[in-house]
């Protein structure tokens, strides 16, 4: 079951004029709600891709290095090392 969560923002000058733009009759969206949930949305697969990409490149560079480089870890050392990341 999801939480809902109600939020309240103020903006002023450009940014008014802006999302007032994007709503409405003229915009791509209907209301501002609709507009802002799918700039969080939006947003989250922007930090999503990003994540990835930071795993693909730290497996890339993972299977690149020679065998003689790799060490036995435990799950404890693991997670205390990607707890530092």
């Amino acid at each position: 079951m999801s939480n809902s969560l109600t939020l309240n923002v103020r903006v002023t000058g450009p940014l008014s004029e802006f999302v007032t733009a994007n709503v409405g009759e003229n915009g791509a969206y209907e209301n501002v709600s609709e507009y802002i949930r799918d700039l969080i949305r939006r947003d989250l697969d922007r930090v999503e891709a990003q994540r990835f990409e930071r795993l693909k490149t730290e497996l890339t560079a993972a299977f690149a290095a020679p065998e003689a480089s790799y060490s036995l870890l435990d799950a404890e050392a693991v997670f205390a090392r990607n707890a530092r990341l």
